[in-house]
């Protein structure tokens, strides 16, 4: 028999907790609430409609709260998992299409609001966040979709299994992509909606927020994609270097003069190039190394398993 569980993330969410709870009931086995530090009676609502509730002493961050989701997703031995806001932003009633390609085969379904024309009550301002986030995490992970920072998605057996966040704040949801293509995970997208007429539909700035993710965004691609980070810029100052270079010696050769302040900042500019060109190459060589141990141990622990 499956068990399929819902699991939210809450934070002083007691005007509207009630509704989403009984809104998830209808579909799932099972509701958690991991009641993240919360001054009001979130927690106590909950429990009384029947919610199992793990609560944080103080306020952790939204990825804190997500760990303890996937910590009792596997304590319970769940077969699906879906992650959805407690602040009334998205709909429980759409939880049956995200869990649907989970029995086709798909690891993690992401609800997006920009696929099929959608998006269109999304203030503009989220958009043009929310899509720098999108190609930043592509180029972190390699992973591309449409809504990276969505709260709503269904996850199967492999990746509860698979995803351990590291992160406590809200850069989480590129996290578990760059865990996705880690593991080879299968993921599609669906429609969802999203409210945001709510007098309360985050309890953080949306600036705030993508700047946080943004960070650790490219904390993350120094790691993955060195030569993103580091090679490519490098290259760029280089060759920038070079032709710059060129110009003033045209101009020495022509009768002109070199200003000292001009020529140690093109040296200065070549030296940081060179050097950012050879840190990302050391990088990608180290994160290579780690990557084709990673993966002998996998294939030792899955020869012993087979024994």
């Amino acid at each position: 028999m499956t068990l399929t569980i819902a699991a939210m993330p809450a934070y002083n969410e007691s005007h509207v907790i009630a509704e989403v709870i009984l809104g998830c009931k209808k579909y799932v086995d099972r509701v958690i609430v991991v009641d993240d530090g919360s001054s009001d009676n979130t927690a106590e609502i909950a429990e009384s409609l029947g919610g199992y509730v793990v609560r944080h002493e103080v306020n952790k961050g939204y990825g804190a709260a997500l760990k303890s989701c996937f910590k009792l997703a596997r304590e319970f031995h769940a077969d699906e998992m879906v992650i959805i806001d407690s602040d009334g932003q998205h709909n429980p009633d759409e939880i049956p299409q995200l869990l649907e390609p989970l029995k086709h085969g798909a690891d993690l379904v992401i609800g997006s609001r920009f696929i099929n024309g959608n998006g269109k009550n999304v203030p503009t301002y989220r958009k043009i966040g929310m899509k720098i986030l999108d190609i930043s995490t592509y180029f972190a992970g390699g992973i591309l979709v449409t809504d990276s920072q969505s709260g709503f998605r269904a996850y199967g057996k492999k990746a509860i299994e698979n995803i351990w966040l590291k992160g406590d704040d809200m850069s989480a949801g590129s996290e578990i992509l760059l865990y996705t293509k880690d593991h080879n995970l299968k993921f599609v997208e669906v429609e969802i909606h999203c409210r945001y007429d709510l007098e309360q539909c985050s309890s953080q700035n949306p600036f705030v927020h993508g700047l946080n993710v943004m960070l650790q965004i490219l904390k993350d691609m120094e790691l993955r994609r060195p030569l993103y980070c580091f090679t490519v810029p490098g290259m760029v100052s280089v060759i920038a270097g070079l032709f710059i270079g060129m110009k003033y010696l045209q101009d020495f050769y022509s009768g002109g003069g070199l200003g000292f302040g001009p020529t140690l900042l093109l040296i200065l500019m070549m030296l940081v190039g060179i050097f950012m060109v050879f840190t990302g190459i050391i990088l990608h060589a180290i994160s290579m190394m780690i990557s084709q141990i990673v993966s002998n141990q996998k294939e030792i622990e899955s020869l012993d398993n087979g024994f």
